[in-house]
């Protein structure tokens, strides 16, 4: 059993980046699902699909819902799920670096992974 990834971007971004990181990675460590949320799409809708993903993705060990934008509605009902269930964590900042920083530690717990997920995002910014 391995921690489930729950991905809840605007439109398109999740997909593209899951997709991009099973190609680089070359396959896909963890079960993970994107959840895409459109312009128009209902909060609360939102919600009721992605707490219903989260929990199929949850085999035991929780699971990680990450969003691309903190305060946006993905963040917000990423938020609200995680809320909701006692093994889940959330983070904000979805990035290509930090979904490959997660699918090389498959094997970690939920808080360390989330702790990796973290890290990836913020090493993956150099200036």
């Amino acid at each position: 059993m391995a921690v489930g990834i729950l991905i809840i971007c605007h439109d398109g971004i999740g997909s593209a980046i899951l997709d991009t990181t099973i190609r680089i990675y070359g396959n896909c460590p963890l079960e993970s699902r994107v959840l895409s949320v459109a312009a128009n799409a209902d909060p609360d809708q939102l919600f009721t699909q992605g707490k219903r993903l989260a929990e199929v993705l949850d085999s035991g060990q929780g699971v990680l819902l990450i969003s691309d934008l903190y305060g946006s509605t993905p963040a917000n009902v990423a938020q609200r799920i995680s809320a909701e269930l006692a093994n889940a964590r959330c983070v904000s900042g979805l990035s290509l670096a930090m979904l490959v920083r997660v699918f090389n530690y498959p094997e970690l717990a939920l808080d360390a992974i989330t702790e990796k997920a973290i890290a990836g995002g913020r090493d993956g910014i150099v200036a």
